[in-house]
């Protein structure tokens, strides 16, 4: 068999494809279907399978469409609760495609229906692990709570993740491939190698979950300090769920328009420019998400700044940013509520204060400091003493918390999140100048 790992950097997530004799199946894919499609027609192969091992939480999945256009079989498990045509596939479950054999494993933790996807021919075997095993980790087991057609606690998944991880793997060989949804970065899990693969052998060495313990240490271990959950989550799980629309169709009707000036004030607008655009002219109520880079967390920062259903403008520099920025957004099911593309006008006035650096570091306690990293993050320490810790995902309900008898200033670890931050703090506040501490913050990390 000839496998084919692809990565999406901005959300940490690898897909996969399988050939033998002709014949492709497909792990866990992105929304846009356009890299399989083309990865089948460089290898003369017709796409027949398609795998989901869970509802994902943090990306659309292409699996409908990608059904519809090449008439592939959707296999999931039957505890998805899919309302989507498929075959269910869980324990005992198999089949072959060309000379590789297909096996289903249950192994739910991080959602009650999470399979494992065993492909063996002759004496290879290779696990396609989902978001049950990642490299070093697994995942977190705190996401489907009040979302999915089956609801579990934290602590019901944490208990099932032990059970998965201490016992289903058993019976495989230690130089199993490990082929997991996620790497490092992704918030499916709090601790991942930078690795794109393993064995299984070198994680029952090394992964802390492999490792003799009981349930309730590994319980206490696995929950200990997850990261945030972005309000999408649930969204995506839902909408993958049900099976997204056709991404072509669902993004063709969303309106262009050219060197806008001004705006209804009460909609919201994504800034999507870098820092210095933005900085130079905005739309008034604009929050600044980059996404000048395609690793830059675009899609994740998104997701967690901006709920699911809310409405929203989306600016860029040039069309064919736009172009490009509509297909991220697509990537988390956020582009039904993009209500227009837009480039601005040159003559706009809206402006962000620029912070005397200087006059920073000569006096810091002249300025009220907004800390809006994460918890995770704030736990291990300030950079500024008496800062007022509101992570980014919540910055928005709770910016009436900041005080306004001094200029206000925010920051991050490094610049990219406090470019948004210090615009949501512009957004509700006018009685004093909101500044960006931007990238200066590492002069000040000890």
């Amino acid at each position: 068999m000839k496998i084919k790992q692809f990565e999406d950097k901005a959300l940490s997530h690898f897909s996969y494809v399988i050939i033998s004799q002709g014949k492709m199946a497909v792990v866990d894919p992105e929304r846009d279907p356009a890299k399989y499609y083309a990865f089948a027609e460089a290898n003369q192969a017709k796409i027949t399978t398609i795998f989901e091992t869970h509802p994902h939480a943090d990306f659309i999945s292409a699996h409908v469409q990608m059904h519809k256009e090449t008439g592939a079989t959707i296999y999931t498990s039957k505890r998805v609760g899919a309302d989507y045509p498929h075959l269910g596939f869980d324990d005992g479950d198999f089949f072959s495609m060309g000379e590789v054999v297909f096996k289903a494993i249950n192994t739910p933790g991080h959602s009650p229906d999470s399979i494992t996807i065993i492909a063996q021919e002759n004496d290879k075997t290779v696990l396609f692990t989902g978001d049950t095993l990642f490299i070093g980790d697994v995942g977190r087991p705190d996401l489907r709570e009040s979302n999915g057609n089956k609801k579990a606690t934290r602590i019901e998944l944490a208990k099932q993740m032990y059970h998965s991880i201490q016992q289903k793997l058993n019976d495989l060989p230690d130089d199993a491939l490990i082929y997991p949804a996620h790497g490092a970065g992704s918030l499916c899990g709090k601790g991942m190698s930078d690795a794109s693969s393993s064995t299984l052998g070198n994680e029952r060495q090394g992964n802390w979950a492999f490792q003799k313990q009981t349930e309730k240490e590994f319980i206490n271990t696995l929950l200990d300090a997850q990261p945030f959950i972005p309000h999408y989550f649930g969204h995506d799980v839902d909408m993958n769920k049900a099976g997204a629309a056709n991404l072509q169709q669902a993004i063709a009707q969303i309106p262009f328009t050219l060197h806008v000036e001004q705006l209804d004030p009460g909609v919201l607008v994504i800034d999507t420019r870098d820092e210095a655009a933005f900085k130079k002219n905005h739309l008034p109520k604009s929050i600044n998400i980059m996404a000048t880079k395609p690793s830059v967390k675009f899609e994740t920062w998104l997701g967690s700044i901006v709920r699911p259903e809310e409405p929203f403008y989306l600016v860029a520099k040039t069309v064919e940013d736009l172009k490009k920025t509509l297909q991220r957004v697509a990537k988390i099911g956020y582009e039904r509520q993009v209500l227009g593309l837009l480039t601005l006008a040159e003559n706009i006035q809206v402006q962000e204060d620029s912070l005397n650096l200087q006059d920073f570091k000569t006096d810091t306690s002249a300025y009220t400091i907004v800390d809006i990293r994460n918890t995770s993050e704030t736990e291990k320490g300030t950079f500024f003493k008496n800062a007022l810790t509101i992570p980014l995902p919540e910055l928005r309900e709770r910016a009436n918390e900041i005080p306004t008898q001094k200029p206000i200033v925010v920051h991050c670890a490094g610049g990219y999140r406090s470019a948004a931050g210090s615009s949501i703090v512009a957004n509700h506040i006018d009685q004093v100048p909101v500044y960006d501490l931007g990238d200066a913050v590492k002069e000040f990390v000890k």
